[in-house]
């Protein structure tokens, strides 16, 4: 009899021992998954937090193209206004008396609090032919995005010896400055006329180089140097002539909010070319030669060319290659829990 009762206490031991152990199993198991559910919420609370953060950002965006003249900026900003009314932002042409490249200090100031608290117009995109502009330098606490496009030195100047004389398809009736002048470059560079000079080339450099007084001096290695500086630190993107459609592609895929659908736009849109000089000649081999022998086209070319190798760079991971996958992030080992 009491090896029976001892056979059962052992019995009810071992079964309480495992119901407990099972139980605490439960508890532990329980409390994992009420870990990863708060961790899940958690991570779902932060993605829309940055999302409505994100979408807040977009809705502020101002970016601002101070496009330099002859590199096919026309063709751009007429893709960005076929744009605007479908993916609801505006676009504002910057026109500076005279044509002038630098505003005013008074003009500077009123410019950069007029863009950063015009909130009807955001987002926007504004353009114009003007220098860099410094927000910070003139106290604003937002900073707009800025684009550019370059193109290579000799090409620029040639279009623009050209445009002057013959005009371009867009305003075919606009009589030009040297209207009725048939001298081509090769002539005006074989007789020294002042509107081939290499002087007539800088302007990339002071474009992004800003509102300084040294950027505007012809062959200043200053200048040179402030407008890499610039381009790769004050730039969201700086594309090529040669290269448009890439340079599309790429603000498409990074500012969606503006640039979507300005890809399909501008392969398949009649508007893609909208200016282009109504007669052009080919530099000869003999004048290539003596443009490249001054100090001036040596400096525009190394900013064209510091400027082909970062969009290049920048290009390679954005747009995909064949076989290559969406390159994507993440957060994790997120503390507190």
């Amino acid at each position: 009899m009491h090896s029976w009762r001892l056979s059962y206490c052992l019995i009810v031991l071992i079964v309480f021992v495992t119901l407990f152990t099972i139980f605490e199993i439960q508890i532990v198991d329980l409390r994992d998954k009420n870990a990863h559910l708060e961790q899940l919420v958690f991570r779902v609370q932060t993605q829309a937090d940055n999302q409505i953060e994100v979408e807040d950002t977009d809705e502020n965006l101002v970016v601002i193209y101070n496009r330099v003249p002859k590199t096919g900026s026309t063709s751009f900003v007429g893709v960005a206004y076929e744009l605007c009314k479908r993916n609801k932002f505006h676009v504002l042409h910057i026109n500076i008396t005279a044509n002038m490249h630098v505003l005013s200090l008074p003009n500077q100031y009123k410019f950069v609090r007029n863009i950063t608290r015009w909130t009807d117009m955001k987002p926007a995109l504004y353009h114009g032919h003007m220098a860099f502009l410094d927000f910070a330098r003139l106290g604003a606490a937002e900073k707009p995005l800025y684009i550019n496009i370059v193109r290579k030195p000799l090409d620029r100047l040639v279009s623009y010896y050209y445009f002057l004389r013959y005009g371009d398809n867009f305003r075919p009736t606009l009589i030009r400055r040297k209207h009725g002048d048939k001298m081509t470059f090769d002539e005006c560079v074989e007789k020294g006329q002042s509107d081939c000079e290499p002087s007539n080339m800088w302007l990339q450099i002071p474009f992004f180089c800003g509102h300084s007084a040294e950027c505007w001096k012809p062959g200043n290695k200053w200048a040179l140097e402030r407008a890499k500086e610039n381009l790769l630190n004050n730039y969201l993107l700086v594309g090529i002539t040669e290269q448009m459609e890439d340079f599309i592609m790429v603000l498409e895929a990074t500012l969606p909010r503006i640039f979507r659908g300005a890809t399909e736009h501008y392969m398949k849109s009649n508007k893609s070319h909208l200016r282009q000089t109504v007669q052009k000649n080919i530099p000869s081999a003999m004048t290539v030669a003596k443009i490249q022998q001054s100090a001036i086209w040596r400096m525009e070319n190394e900013l064209y060319e510091f400027a082909v190798q970062q969009f290049n760079f920048i290009k390679k991971r954005t747009l995909l290659g064949p076989g290559e996958k969406i390159q994507s992030y993440m957060y994790e080992k997120i503390r507190p829990k």
